[in-house]
């Protein structure tokens, strides 16, 4: 019997392993924010609806990251119009900003963190296409941009919008 356990045993810790190794790598690759934002269609009020693509060496790592990405690219990027879509501009558009609040900002895009409440990936969105050595995955991502908003201004990272210039 322990002739048996000890394999098996072997081979679940390297599982476990391989996909924190896996997950480190997407950690990692997440911190550069490697991905493109554009419009995804017309959203409900108080809302955006942006398509999000993201560049991994795996598909799936790639899907996960999207949601991450969407609000990285509204509060950082913005997006240009286009196909019925009207631009936005960033939410945080004072220079250096994500520099200033880099604590509040790892812990926000953190594995878990805050950045979560505010995306969702519409399903039967998901495109993959296979791009040299790495795949770019392309979802829809509803982003709730005034919860947003309120959140940031809260923590003082944006001034309010009736605070006058």
């Amino acid at each position: 019997m322990k002739k048996y356990l000890l394999p098996l045993l072997a081979v679940v810790m390297c599982l476990a392993g391989c996909r924190a190794v896996r997950q480190k790598k997407a950690d990692k690759d997440t911190t550069q924010f490697r991905y493109e934002i554009e419009c995804g269609g017309n959203a409900i009020q108080g809302t955006y609806l942006v398509k999000v693509w993201t560049y991994s060496k795996t598909a799936s790592v790639a899907e996960n990251q999207c949601r991450k990405n969407a609000i990285h690219g509204v509060i950082f990027k913005g997006y240009g119009g286009g196909q019925g879509c009207v631009s936005q501009r960033p939410m945080a558009n004072q220079p250096g900003i994500e520099n200033q609040y880099k604590d509040y900002f790892d812990q926000f895009f953190a594995n878990g963190g805050e950045f979560q409440k505010y995306a969702s990936i519409m399903e039967g969105t998901t495109e993959i296409v296979k791009v040299g050595r790495e795949y770019k995955v392309g979802v829809v991502v509803s982003v709730r941009k005034d919860d947003l908003r309120k959140a940031l201004e809260a923590a003082g990272i944006l001034k309010k919008l009736n605070s006058g210039f």
